[in-house]
């Protein structure tokens, strides 16, 4: 939850994309540190033998692929950097969070912390100081600068993804009423963070949503997704229609979605142009890829003329600026591209683990107790894995990806998460 609550702090301007360590990611070191200390003091194995090939699985593909890199410290520095990520925090938050409560419990933080970069992200949209956008300092992006705009966007969607599931989870066992509270409040959230979410402008968050929550709506049930569609629905007339937040705006973003092929924008060219390159570099080096952190040293020798240079920043307390495109902006081509088949097959392979091993736990508790966890747990994968089509690792918010995947990975794998009931848990 310290890490969660840390990225709230505001990303002096310049630093969202350099790609330096923030306070958040110090903490996450210190949660490893302590869980290795805790394992060696114990004196017992802290993960199951499933639990440690699926989690381990990408340190093959990482490993190989640092070895290959132009430079020792960029070998390093990549490799240092996708263990926190995909291998450690997992496997730190799958070692502490003891039961369903402590889950529910960092889920409610990051809707926490979603509200609140969503609601600095709508004052910087009413107020005209966010991020640039058509000419327009109105993008929201919350506390993570001009330089990350996918930042807020992220963190919102993790929000919406979360408070979706712990509104569609059993009602609790002390009373009906209190049940239905609970649920309305995670409905209210969520109805509350589709505003930010819309005015982050970001085309990738608002589709692996859509498709996030569609999965959970319908792995709940029909009656459920129903209600919850008409909700969304009326919440949407309300503000887009109604209120007319963002109308124009938001209407010509939403076309530009279908125009990908015909009449695509500069920012969408240069992600065609930067994909085929690294599709490239994935032909010259099939196997174990150009090496860790080795995109941006190849990327010139492969991309057509068709790439910009650079992108445009500006707003959000920053001054105009250009920022190199150092990435594909698709994490199954960086991966590809960098690490090659073996980094991407062991990489997907232990997502594609988590995934059905999730699905497999869902059905045997749904409607009880745990069915809001399976929710968050497989709707945060599906997000995850469809947003990794449009972006990749980069930025603040990458350590609240790696939270994200622990919780993924406790409920694919610990046995803590079908054990039973704690007192005051039950299933309806």
């Amino acid at each position: 939850m310290a890490v969660v609550a840390l990225l709230a702090l505001p990303v002096p301007p310049g630093d969202g994309g350099s790609g330096g360590g923030t306070a958040a990611d110090a903490v996450s070191a210190l949660v490893v540190c302590w869980c290795v200390a805790r394992a060696v003091r114990g004196a017992r194995r802290p993960l199951t033998r499933t639990a440690a090939v699926v989690l381990g699985l990408p340190v093959i593909g990482i490993a190989v692929a640092a070895v290959g890199a132009s430079t020792a410290s960029a070998g390093m520095t990549g490799l240092v950097r996708y263990l926190q990520i995909f291998v450690l925090v997992p496997a730190a938050v799958l070692m502490l969070v003891r039961d369903r409560r402590d889950f529910c419990l960092v889920a409610w933080s990051i809707v926490g912390l979603a509200l609140f970069q969503g609601s600095v992200g709508v004052y910087q949209y009413v107020t005209g100081t966010g991020a640039s956008y058509m000419g327009s300092d109105v993008r929201a992006v919350g506390t993570f600068g001009a330089t990350d705009v996918m930042g807020m966007a992220t963190v919102v969607s993790y929000g919406v993804v979360c408070a979706v599931a712990l509104a569609l989870g059993p009602a609790s066992p002390k009373g009906h009423q209190a049940g239905l509270s609970q649920r309305q409040i995670a409905l209210v959230c969520a109805l509350l963070l589709t505003v930010p979410l819309a005015l982050s402008f970001s085309r990738g968050a608002w589709i692996a949503t859509v498709v996030a929550c569609g999965a959970q709506l319908g792995l709940a049930g029909v009656r459920r997704a129903l209600r919850a569609l008409a909700a969304v629905a009326a919440a949407a007339v309300v503000l887009v229609g109604g209120l007319g937040i963002g109308t124009q705006m938001l209407q010509e973003r939403i076309t530009s979605i279908t125009q990908v092929t015909d009449a695509p924008d500069q920012s969408v060219t240069d992600r065609y142009t930067m994909w085929a390159a690294a599709v490239d570099m994935w032909r010259d080096e099939p196997v174990s890829g150009v090496g860790l952190k080795a995109f941006p040293d190849h990327r010139d020798s492969h991309a057509s003329l068709a790439l910009s240079s650079a992108s445009d920043t500006a707003g959000a307390g920053a001054a105009f600026a250009r920022q190199p495109l150092l990435s594909p902006h698709n994490m199954y081509l960086l991966v590809l591209s960098e690490q090659g088949l073996l980094g991407l097959c062991t990489l997907v392979g232990s997502w594609a683990a988590f995934l059905l091993l999730g699905l497999r736990r869902l059905t045997r508790v749904r409607g009880g107790a745990g069915t809001d966890c399976a929710l968050v747990a497989c709707g945060l994968l599906v997000w995850q894995l469809v947003d990794f089509a449009y972006a990749d690792i980069g930025g603040p918010s990458t350590v609240l990806m790696a939270v994200v995947l622990g919780l993924v990975a406790w409920w694919a794998l610990s046995g803590r998460a079908l054990a039973a009931p704690a007192p005051g848990e039950a299933p309806r």
